[in-house]
Formats: C-alpha cells, structure tokens, sequence
C-alpha cells in the first residue's frame, strides 16, 4: 500500500503480502438520503442485496459488524497494519460512517458472508459522500477472489476526498496491471451521488453517475468472480466517508 497524489490504492499489496459521535452530515443531505436504494431486478441485472443501513445508531469496535453482518464483511483489524475497520466503522442517521483520524485506514466487503465472493459480472452501487479528509480518499472496487491483479481491477469511484471522483479500469496484462483506463466524472465527493458499475464478463463495464453513464470500456474486462469492496487510506487530514446505501445485483445471461 502506498499513498500517491491522486489516491491509487495497490490492494494487491496489502492483500499478497472508541465509540464515534454523530456529526452532522451537511446541508441538503436527508432529503438527499431519504430515498433509500432501489428495489427490483434491472433487465438482465437480478438484484442479489440491498442495504440502507437503517438501525438508528450502532457504536464503532465491532458493534457495526455484528450489526450488520448478513451485508457488510469487514477486513480484520490491523490486517496489513492499514486497515482497522471494526473500530472505525459506526452508523447513525440511515449511514455507514467510516471515520478518517489520520492513523488507521479502514475496508471492508459489501455483501453476504456467503456469497460476497461470487461476483461474476453483474450492477454495484453505491451512494457516498464525503466531509474533510483531505489529502485521503476511497476506492470503491471490483477486486478479483483469486487475489491475481492480472485477473481485473475495476475502481470506481476512486479519488482524494478534495478532487473529483473518477473511473481507473486497471490492464488484465501481467507486468503492466499498473495502467489504466481512467475518466474523470467531474461530480464532487462533499455532495451525494450515486455511482454504479455494470459489468457483462468479458463484454464491457459501464459506468453511471446519479443514473446516467458517463463511460463505457470494452477493454480488460475480467471474467472470473470479483468482490465489491472499498478502502480509505489512514493519511490526510480527518473527517468522514458516508455511505447512506448499497444494492448487488448478479447478472443472468
């Protein structure tokens, strides 16, 4: 794991080798939130998991995961020393509220413990915001079960807290997994958007913003079971990532 300008996330780095107080979750926000995440398949999209993250409030150091454990799947704490998620992850107000303190990082699986490894293509999304934190920032990804870099990593949206959010779809080419087709979505992560991937295994990725696609690749397309997941960095200065909900969905051929 390195820090770099724009936040580029190595996973294959990490993955190879107190209680929170609410704070206010800015102007405009609960009516932003209210709606909660869609219910229903989407053409050939079948709608596996949905999760709004409803409880009124659930403290960090653990009570979160086990609160939530059908859904979300935590990395262990201190796994690689980046990544203490049971600790800085809590939830209020209808949000997953992942603490940014400058010291410890935080990820985690969106999905059942069943079945958040089985992924093989399908619709993610997500609907995120962020406040302080700059210098950090997140990446929500499509990473591969086999742990294989070669095998795709599909990023989106991925970025410092205080730039734009953007699309990195990494090279299925061993030796140059580095490269990436990348888009800039030009929306911003202090305000609430929602982002979603679409992915038809060895066909194509489309990317949406607030439900209207802002890029589609053809190219380094993975074909074999991914999970969906995110990460923030443990750098920068402190804040919060929320995430008001999260739906899956498989897609059926």
């Amino acid at each position: 794991m390195q820090k770099r300008s724009s936040f580029r996330v190595t996973v294959a780095a990490v993955l190879l080798t107190a209680t929170l107080v609410a704070v206010p979750l800015g102007q405009g926000s609960t009516a932003e939130a209210a709606a909660g995440a869609p219910i229903g398949n989407i053409g050939k999209f079948k709608q596996r998991v949905v999760e709004n993250f409803t409880t009124p409030a659930v403290a960090a150091k653990g009570k979160f995961t086990k609160t939530y454990a059908k859904n979300w799947q935590p990395y262990p704490d201190g796994t690689g020393g980046m990544y203490f998620s049971g600790s800085q992850i809590s939830g209020h107000d209808g949000v997953m509220d992942v603490l940014l303190d400058g010291k410890k990082g935080a990820a985690g699986t969106f999905g059942t413990a069943a079945d958040a490894w089985t992924h093989v293509g399908g619709k993610f999304t997500v609907r995120a915001r962020a406040t302080g934190g700059d210098g950090n920032g997140a990446a929500f990804m499509l990473w591969p079960n086999s742990n294989r870099w070669a095998d795709g990593e599909i990023d989106y949206p991925e970025g410092n807290f205080e730039t734009s959010p953007m699309v990195f779809q990494h090279s299925m080419v061993p030796g140059s997994e580095m490269n990436a087709t990348e888009h800039w979505t030009g929306a911003s992560w202090r305000s609430w958007h929602t982002y979603s991937i679409e992915w038809i295994p060895g066909k194509s990725v489309s990317y949406q913003l607030d439900g209207k696609v802002i890029k589609t690749i053809t190219r380094d397309v993975p074909k074999t079971g991914h999970r969906y997941m995110f990460q923030v960095g443990n750098w920068g200065k402190t804040g919060h990532l929320y995430i008001d909900w999260f739906t899956t969905y498989d897609y059926v051929k």
